[in-house]
């Protein structure tokens, strides 16, 4: 895969935001599952990771991203390394 950097948002190739897409999805669904597994609401996962609920409802749904630096913090409230939030389960 090879594609120039683009300029504007516009300008990136749709294959190249639907992979982002379903690896924000992925990526959600496994902090989801994470926090119900420790019987957190998405207010307290926000609360004690900084975040607010309205954000932790869309990195969960996949439509909104975060940066790399915050899923440190997410990992942290959920007691697990910030692999397990990127990598699927084995």
């Amino acid at each position: 895969m090879t594609w120039s950097v683009p300029v504007r948002p516009s300008q990136t190739p749709e294959e190249v935001l639907d992979r982002w897409a379903a690896r924000r999805r992925e990526v959600g669904a496994r902090i989801r599952s994470l926090r119900l597994e420790r019987g957190l609401s998405q207010e307290s996962l926000a609360l004690e990771a900084g975040f607010s609920r309205n954000m932790v409802i869309g990195i969960e749904w996949g439509r909104k991203s975060v940066a790399y630096e915050r899923l440190w913090d997410i990992a942290g409230v959920l007691g697990v390394d910030v692999v397990d939030l990127i990598l699927p389960p084995k």
